[in-house]
């Protein structure tokens, strides 16, 4: 709804998931795990409140409400429910700057929303909904900067978070700041396998829900619905707000236009249908706005010191083509589809923004490789998407629909487009990167833009594939994709973590967090590198020290 505060089972399959190689306040009151359904007295908000795709006027609010003790997720169970919602300046609520109601209903899986406007620009605001006697956990979020404004800017940043592979104990850390203007979720907010399928079962600390690989619009209900009961996912949600996009797993693994290669129509049907049930899942669940034609490419703007635009790369891709294949570089096959390639390219020319921020879920910059140990090269190809006698293509990034990546890049260069930086998910390491115009002449050609890829929150890399300490086997990896890339300034493909993107006038610097054991509930976290690109340059530069 919206309101102007006005009342109102399958077998193994090929992984290319790693593809290529607080508020003080909020946490005042903490959150408790959220018991079964049928163990409480319903109506109950067993899942939490969220916020996202802030304005500077207004913010979405997010909740779902447990009408009766059968309405579990995915149930298609339960009453319509009237549902009302409050945001004030201050946590007890003494100052309401905003009210509405609106029903919840098993059509939506009693999910619900309150698009709010009419709120004052870069402030915190508290809200919460209720249903009968029963209230809602407290929530914090804050508005985007007035569209003129050049305050700084400081945001989370994540990408691969799978439940079974450790506890999110990145979003706990990231909820523990008061200093965030938001969390940028960069996708892989879930993963449709089934229980054990991956990572292997005996590193599995948690089982999912439901057990089997999700394909109906009930399994991904029960899924998102099953995240939704993590303490550190509640605190995450209830501290910042969220902005989002999605990669393959939402849906299916190496998802496309027409298909995945995680489905089989044969045993699991049509793809279009497990896709729309996916997206109808995702948008009940998730506080985001859905944008052009049910998807979540859309521009954020935060101020006159940075706009964000958000792409959609699996809705409407071709195919990935064979690697190795020539086919990589036919101008006939896209990785974003030509309305959302233009729509990108006239949105970074039309922006007056200092920074150019662009959330991709695939990393943009190119990947080769030379020659490897045997005993990497295997493992290194299950992650990166190689065939195991090495190459230089991972045909589910950008690296495999090269004539959109060279018209994009040519765009920056002819309109003079500068300050342009890749947020990037999706491979479970991490990387700070120069976006070269021409990869096989760098550093002698230029740079375009510049591209901070963070690592998984929980999703296997290097050392979890070959059951080998940090630090050992990958540093020998890494020197070599160094060595083949010299505009790969840094990677790091051991460690889980998350990121923190300080944005001012003068750099946009990412500063790199890692945990000390994705296993281990009370995981502590540690600064690892920072780098920074300063305006005007198009490269990264290492920085010496986080943000303070």
């Amino acid at each position: 709804m919206t309101s102007r505060l006005a009342a109102e089972s399958s077998t193994p399959r090929r992984r290319t998931v790693v593809k290529a190689a607080a508020a003080g306040a909020v946490l005042a009151a903490p959150l408790l795990a959220a018991p079964a359904a049928g163990a409480v007295e319903a109506p109950a908000f067993l899942h939490g409140v969220a916020s996202g795709d802030p304005l500077p006027d207004g913010v979405l609010l997010w909740t779902r409400v447990t009408p009766t003790a059968e309405a579990v997720p995915g149930s298609g169970k339960g009453p319509d429910t009237r549902v009302g919602w409050e945001i004030a300046e201050d946590r007890a609520f003494r100052t309401v700057v905003g009210r509405g109601t609106t029903t919840a209903s098993a059509a939506s899986d009693h999910t619900v929303k309150a698009d709010v406007r009419g709120l004052r620009p870069a402030s915190a605001y508290y809200f919460r909904f209720f249903a009968g006697d029963a209230y809602s956990p407290v929530g914090r979020t804050r508005t985007a900067p007035a569209a003129d404004a050049r305050e700084e800017l400081r945001f989370g940043v994540v990408s691969c978070a799978n439940w079974e592979a450790g506890w999110f104990s990145a979003y706990r850390h990231l909820a523990a700041r008061a200093d965030l203007d938001a969390v940028l979720h960069l996708g892989d907010y879930l993963y449709e396998y089934r229980t054990g399928e991956y990572p292997a079962a005996k590193y599995t600390v948690r089982p999912h829900q439901p057990a089997h690989e999700i394909v109906s619009l009930a399994d991904y209900r029960i899924r998102h619905g099953a995240h939704k009961t993590d303490d550190d996912v509640r605190a995450m949600h209830a501290a910042h707000p969220l902005v989002a996009i999605w990669d393959d797993h939402e849906f299916a693994n190496d998802a496309w236009s027409g298909g995945a290669e995680n489905h089989s129509p044969a045993t699991e049907g049509a793809w279009a249908a497990r896709r729309d049930a996916a997206k109808q899942a995702y948008f009940e669940w998730m506080p985001v706005r859905p944008s052009i034609a049910g998807t979540v490419y859309r521009r954020l703007r935060f101020g006159a010191l940075a706009d964000l635009h958000l792409l959609d790369l699996r809705s409407f891709r071709s195919q990935q083509a064979s690697v190795g294949s020539g086919a990589v570089d036919d101008a006939g096959r896209t990785i974003t589809g030509r309305a959302q390639l233009d729509w990108l390219k006239s949105g970074l020319a039309a922006s007056d923004a200092q920074w150019k921020l662009v959330g991709t879920s695939v990393m943009i910059s190119p990947v080769a490789f030379g020659s490897l140990p045997a005993r990497l090269l295997a493992p290194l190809a299950e992650l990166l998407g190689l065939p195991e006698e090495g190459l230089a293509i991972n045909v589910d990034q950008w690296d495999g629909y090269t004539h959109d990546r060279k018209e994009l890049i040519s765009h920056l260069r002819e309109r003079g487009i500068e300050d342009t930086v890749f947020l990037t998910g999706d491979i479970h390491m991490a990387w700070a990167n120069d976006v070269p115009v021409t990869a096989g002449t760098y550093p002698l050609s230029p740079s375009a833009a510049t591209e901070f890829v963070v690592t998984s929150v929980t999703s296997d890399n290097l050392d979890d594939i070959l059951h080998v300490a940090p630090d050992t086997l990958s540093t020998v990896a890494e020197t070599a994709v160094k060595a083949a890339n010299r505009h790969v300034k840094w990677l790091d493909m051991d460690s889980h973590g998350y990121g923190v993107l300080d944005v001012t006038a003068e750099r946009a610097q990412m500063d790199y967090y890692v945990i000390s054991d994705r296993t281990d509930k009370n995981a502590t976290s540690a600064w690892e590198r920072s780098y920074r690109t300063r305006t005007g340059t198009q490269r990264a530069e290492r920085a010496d020290a986080p943000v303070k």
